[in-house]
């Protein structure tokens, strides 16, 4: 397949480690672009449901695809979000083409792009709410199981697959959204900022819409996620789109589900950035 070249391409929440990812459909869509720079934003590893007994090998070759980018000359921005918060503790560390931040402002063609996870704003990530919130993802991990049970048997006998998990967290996510407000947050601070473009995580909902107040206007993105939407926001031709995944223009990808120790995993992720330093 012949890479699709692009400025910029933004992928958040993946949750790798957890059952609900999508890493082959993350792989196949790696795979087919080209970017100058490539932006992680945030809960790329899901460090709040990771287990030493699940990792299966896509989860390991979507690694292994964001590492052969930045050997490839891509510039790789890590943004950390709320479920791989043990990493900010390294945030602004930077190795190769690799840079590790909690933010980040860029000029893509004379406009300012303000780019971030979302979950400063939300307060369901915050104090004795993040317990609830911890125990809500391990009950996403576990719908996301039953509807693929339930799709499997629905493809048996013909029928259109359904999505029970991506209606329950619509829903819940609006809620989310209602109390928090975080997008028109980041929206405000944005416009008071002066910058074009404020770019989102999160809630998992991919998103493009302009929010205006008072003050002024600014262009708000939600990349969303790799569990239910598979998303991704593609900047090129001077304009941000919504990419969707259609597994139907992918090939198969050959990849065994068998867990890898996380040692193995560890020392793979050094073998890698070892090879780049040389």
């Amino acid at each position: 397949m012949e890479k699709r070249p692009l400025d910029v391409a933004v992928i958040s929440d993946i949750h790798l480690g957890t059952y609900g990812c999508h890493a082959r459909e993350l792989v196949n869509y790696l795979k087919s672009i080209a970017p100058n720079i490539l932006i992680l934003n945030g809960d790329i590893i899901d460090g709040w449901q990771f287990s030493k007994r699940y990792f299966p090998s896509a989860h390991m070759m979507v690694i292994k695809e964001i590492i052969q980018c930045i050997a490839n000359g891509t510039r790789v921005f890590y943004i950390t979000g709320n479920h791989d918060e043990i990493l900010r503790k390294y945030t602004d560390v930077q190795l190769g083409n690799l840079t590790l931040t909690d933010k980040l402002v860029l000029e893509i063609d004379n406009k300012m792009t303000w780019i971030f996870h979302g979950d400063v704003f939300d307060n369901t990530t915050k104090g004795s709410a993040k317990i609830i919130a911890k125990l809500g993802s391990t009950g996403y991990g576990m719908l996301i199981l039953f509807n693929r049970f339930i799709n499997f048997f629905l493809k048996l006998a013909g029928r259109e697959r359904i999505s029970i998990s991506k209606k329950i967290v619509s829903g819940v996510n609006k809620a989310v959204a209602k109390i928090n407000d975080f997008e028109q947050i980041a929206a405000e601070l944005a416009i008071e900022k002066k910058y074009d473009y404020v770019i989102c995580g999160h809630i998992h909902q991919p998103q493009k819409r302009i929010i205006e107040t008072a003050a002024g206007n600014v262009t708000y993105l939600n990349s969303g996620d790799w569990m239910e939407h598979l998303t991704a926001l593609e900047y090129h031709q001077n304009e941000w789109t919504i990419f969707e995944y259609d597994q139907t223009k992918f090939p198969a990808v050959p990849v065994a589900e068998k867990a890898q120790p996380v040692t193995v995993i560890t020392d793979n992720i050094n073998l890698y950035i070892n090879s780049l330093a040389i």
